[in-house]
């Protein structure tokens, strides 16, 4: 299957969160990125617990975002950042990561993520969505010159669907980024079956 990295958002969530988190790991995406960024540390560190166990059980790695301490405290092995806490990480706080992502928004930031060790970046928003109303979405060929720009794995993220997911891979990108489908959908592995057909030689 191509790479899919779900992004989690827990108001959206249909039904029991960590249920909801175990039918999506159940799917073997690439990665589940635990966001939940309105949740103050000592909360998400809690859930992270929770749902670092959810992830090792089923062999998927589970990406931490933002708190850095509190990863460091789960002895997590993944995070995810934005560019200003990526830059205020010591090389010894990043030895501790065997994965670090980073959110780029442009080639520049894409090339500074890369150049201060990430391992892999998300970029966007690719396409449009209602997490950026308002705001035009940066397209395809955005996507193909931050995946030319850089030597590591390039992640679209925004308006991610099985309908554009051949595009992104075309474009250079190791898969994308998804948030609303695996937390709200009604079928978790019809879902995920859509993105395996859309990834296929012949599927679009």
């Amino acid at each position: 299957m191509s790479e899919v990295l779900c992004v989690t958002n827990r108001t959206l969530c249909a039904g029991d969160f960590p249920e909801r988190i175990a039918a999506v790991a159940d799917q073997r995406p690439a990665g589940i990125i635990l966001r939940e960024k309105d949740l103050p540390e000592g909360e998400y560190e809690a859930l992270a617990r929770q749902v670092l166990a959810i992830c090792r059980e089923r062999g998927v790695r589970c990406i931490l975002h933002t708190f850095v301490p509190a990863a460091l405290r789960l002895r997590a092995d993944a995070i995810h950042l934005p560019l200003p806490v990526l830059r205020r990480l010591t090389a010894a706080e990043k030895a501790r990561f065997s994965v670090l992502g980073a959110s780029c928004h442009s080639v520049e930031d894409a090339l500074e993520a890369q150049q201060l060790g990430c391992t892999y970046i998300t970029a966007g928003h690719v396409f449009a969505t209602d997490c950026k109303k308002g705001l035009p979405p940066r397209g395809l060929d955005f996507l193909r010159q931050v995946c030319r720009s850089v030597d590591i794995p390039v992640y679209a993220i925004g308006g991610v669907s099985a309908g554009n997911f051949a595009g992104i891979l075309a474009a250079g990108a190791a898969g994308g980024c998804v948030m609303s489908g695996p937390m709200a959908c009604g079928d978790v592995e019809s879902y995920f079956q859509s993105f395996r057909k859309a990834g296929e030689p012949h599927g679009i």
